[in-house]
């Protein structure tokens, strides 16, 4: 149960971070338009890269034993970097959702939110990369299906709970305090990667 929950509560932090992809489910969940198709391609495909990640890195890691070590080493650092990023975000400000007009057919849609996943370089890096190398400290199967959950859970939530957030993320104050707890996240787990 412990690898379950260590990799949902990483795959969720991973996931709620500010992005095109994530700002891309909130408007079509504002639009209530094309919601489960969007939802169901971000989560399959982080099930995918996920089930990738922790297959490869986890035996790798068996066969190489200071790889584990490396690996942890790369994987604080890019948390580090990646919660830097959030908490510069959040210092910053000035960014607020707008739902903007129009919307798209089913199929642009869902090309749209293929691209936004698959071309997107930090979903390699969250899900194969980091995942991947962090799951060599657990059980592979209950860490990796801990993460996918957290990848089905949150999209749905982000997808189908947009409207009622569409008040909300219209300030920019949502958007900074939503930064800081994703960046202060983001450096916990690095301490605790190095740490562990």
């Amino acid at each position: 149960m412990t690898g379950y929950l260590q990799g949902m509560a990483l795959g969720l932090s991973l996931i709620v971070a500010i992005g095109a992809q994530n700002a891309f489910v909130l408007r079509q969940g504002l639009r209530r338009a094309h919601v489960l198709p969007v939802v169901l391609v971000c989560a399959v495909s982080d099930a995918v890269l996920i089930a990738a990640g922790v297959a490869g890195f986890g035996a790798l890691a068996e066969a190489l034993p200071g790889l584990d070590w490396g690996m942890r080493v790369f994987g604080a650092a890019f948390l580090v970097w990646y919660g830097a990023r959030s908490l510069w975000a959040a210092w910053r400000g000035g960014v607020a959702l707008e739902a903007g007009e129009g919307t798209q057919s089913l199929r642009a849609a869902v090309l749209t939110c293929l691209a936004l996943t698959w071309l997107n370089p930090h979903v390699y890096l969250d899900t194969v990369v980091l995942l991947g190398s962090v799951s060599a400290r657990y059980d592979a199967l209950p860490f990796a299906l801990g993460a996918m959950s957290g990848s089905f859970l949150f999209f749905f939530a982000l997808g189908y709970g947009a409207r009622g957030l569409a008040p909300l993320f219209a300030r920019p104050l949502a958007w900074r305090l939503l930064d800081l707890v994703i960046g202060l996240t983001m450096w916990g787990i690095a301490l605790g990667l190095l740490l562990g």
